[in-house]
């Protein structure tokens, strides 16, 4: 008589635990690290140095720096270009190394949440 239930030579549960303290050990070091970056700034200039921002890891603006040379009262959108331009940048650079940093922890596995890198 097929034995009913369980698994097949036992190994399946032994191969789960190791999954999952994987999983635990990636999720540690995920938190880490997001806490580092979190922590970290990133800054951008442009306008050969006229409008300089720094960003946070928690996507926030933390400083805007602008030279005296850049405000001009009749033209003011040639500033607003330069502060998203800077913005933009400082953003990117923190999302680029972010990025990085993830994949090294999750070997490429994509978005975690909601299982994104996983083929079931």
């Amino acid at each position: 008589m097929a034995k009913r239930g369980g698994f097949p030579g036992g190994a399946m549960p032994g191969n789960m635990n190791n999954l999952m303290k994987q999983a635990q050990r990636m999720q540690k070091q995920m938190e880490e690290k997001t806490k580092e970056i979190e922590d970290k700034e990133w800054e951008a200039s442009v306008g050969g140095g006229a409008v300089t921002v720094k960003v946070s890891g928690k996507k926030e603006v933390t400083e805007v720096k602008l030279s005296k040379e850049v405000v001009d009262p009749d033209d003011i959108e040639m500033l607003q270009d330069l502060i998203v331009a800077a913005v933009n940048e400082a953003l990117r650079k923190m999302e680029d190394e972010s990025s990085e940093v993830m994949s090294q922890i999750t070997g490429g596995l994509g978005g975690l949440g909601g299982l994104g890198g996983f083929p079931f």
